[in-house]
């Protein structure tokens, strides 16, 4: 396993991050703990949650499966959403921030969170509130860093502006959907993220499975699958720029020997902005499968064909425009 700063931060975390959002869910706890612990046996040791996952129980399984290796691990989880049916159970004001930082500490049986991330942007709290209340967390020493997720590039700037104006701890991450498919945070977010030293930690970058190749032309979709459970979901990835990109990926895979999921996560490591892609794994074999990219350098010319196949419209006219300009 190879690790890297968490942004600007000190605290150094694996290419790979186990996201846990299915545990307790699609994915019982006896079988998550063994997969978060065989994630630690491989080197991983930056495992993210959040107190929303399946109302709690994804954060207790985590604190089960990592009792007696607890400060080998770099522990994240977030905060915003509804946790309870009161006025004050959901969002980012400072009482909502300190009574959630409890109610994860203990069901993570920890005194402490490396990573704590605000789980989405919160309209109706002053930024400044939210920033003061997480900083006195870290002051506190209940916190160690802070991240957070969701966030648009002008929202993380308008953080780190209050924060270095009123001496308030920065956010360290950020937390975005990012994939093959979804190339949006290109556009301002990442080159953001890389001028200001900040952390991207990226969900879904297989695209909740699209990116695995289980989904084959013309063949039935797979029992329980994402796609067979959602159609409007698969009928929103099913575009003619998305089956390019598969097809794309199908070829570079019989080509170089590997997945489609480890092109898909190698091509996303080979981003100097990222720091470590969150994988989900419901089974042991498919955890150590993704984990194998990390020892795989993709070739440039790979690495350009399934960047070229990807490009959103977006992207291609801002080319277009920068070769008119040149001309």
């Amino acid at each position: 396993m190879k690790y890297k700063r968490l942004g600007r931060a000190g605290v150094k975390v694996s290419e790979l991050c186990l996201g846990t959002m299915i545990y307790g869910r699609q994915v019982e706890e006896e079988t998550s703990i063994q997969i978060i612990r065989r994630a630690v046996d491989l080197g991983i040791n930056f495992i993210d949650t959040a107190d929303v996952y399946v109302e709690g129980q994804s954060e207790t399984i985590v604190g089960k499966a990592i009792e007696g290796m607890r400060d080998d691990i770099v522990l994240a989880t977030k905060v915003y959403n509804r946790m309870g049916s009161g006025p004050n159970d959901m969002g980012l004001s400072r009482k909502h921030v300190f009574k959630a930082v409890e109610d994860s500490l203990n069901r993570l049986g920890t005194d402490y969170i490396d990573l704590y991330q605000v789980h989405r942007f919160d309209s109706t709290t002053p930024l400044r509130e939210t920033l003061s209340a997480l900083s006195d967390l870290v002051h506190q020493g209940k916190v160690h860093y802070l991240g957070c997720s969701n966030y648009a590039a002008w929202q993380i700037e308008k953080a780190l502006r209050i924060s270095d104006l009123h001496q308030l701890e920065a956010f360290s991450s950020s937390q975005p959907r990012y994939n093959l498919l979804d190339r949006e945070v290109e556009r301002e977010l990442l080159p953001l993220c890389l001028e200001e030293g900040i952390g991207v930690i990226p969900y879904s970058p297989l695209a909740g499975g699209f990116l695995t190749g289980k989904y084959q032309p013309d063949a039935p979709l797979p029992e329980g699958s994402r796609g067979q459970l959602r159609p409007d979901w698969m009928k929103r990835y099913q575009t003619d720029r998305n089956l390019r990109t598969l097809h794309e990926l199908r070829s570079i895979s019989e080509e170089t020997g590997l997945k489609m999921s480890q092109l898909s996560l190698a091509w996303m490591l080979a981003n100097p902005a990222i720091t470590a892609p969150i994988i989900g794994a419901s089974r042991i074999e498919q955890l150590e499968e993704n984990v194998e990219v990390i020892d795989h350098t993709l070739p440039d010319h790979a690495l350009q064909r399934i960047n070229d196949v990807s490009k959103p419209e977006w992207l291609l006219q801002q080319e277009a425009r920068r070769a008119r300009m040149r001309r």
